[in-house]
């Protein structure tokens, strides 16, 4: 798999990538969420591709403070052969470089699998709670 950033030519690729690993909520456009990594650290938005197909997704970022995994997709034809891995290592040297000192992320509490992954390549569960605040309403038909 290659990786490298994302390109405004990659939009539906991706969005439908998204679509097929249920990424995707009523609650979030994905094409607004693209716009706004474009205008911040649009480098650390990362696609792997295979044959010039993208089939991962990592969505980096940092404030100074701690890194952020957000759209973290591999399609489901292609898992289980080390993807995750190779794009999560690329998205942690990205942010080693920044001097990130450490990477959250959110998974859903019902995807125990996913729980496994991160844990598979040494992510710990941190004994906190998420909290949100919507500033602005995307609520799109999905």
């Amino acid at each position: 798999m290659q990786i490298r950033s994302f390109q405004t030519l990659d939009q539906d690729a991706v969005i439908d990538l998204w679509r097929k690993c249920e990424l995707v909520r009523p609650v979030n456009d994905p094409a607004k969420d693209i716009r706004r990594k474009l205008a911040v650290n649009p480098e650390l938005f990362l696609v792997g591709t295979i044959g010039g197909r993208i089939i991962a997704t990592a969505m980096v970022g940092y404030e100074g403070h701690r890194g952020w995994i957000n759209y973290l997709a591999v399609h489901p034809d292609h898992r289980l052969n080390g993807y995750g891995r190779q794009i999560m290592a690329e998205a942690e040297k990205h942010l080693r470089a920044l001097g990130c000192p450490k990477i959250n992320l959110q998974v859903r509490t019902d995807n125990p699998a996913v729980i496994e992954f991160y844990r598979s390549i040494g992510f710990n569960v941190d004994h906190v709670v998420s909290l949100g605040k919507r500033l602005e309403h995307d609520e799109q038909k999905i």
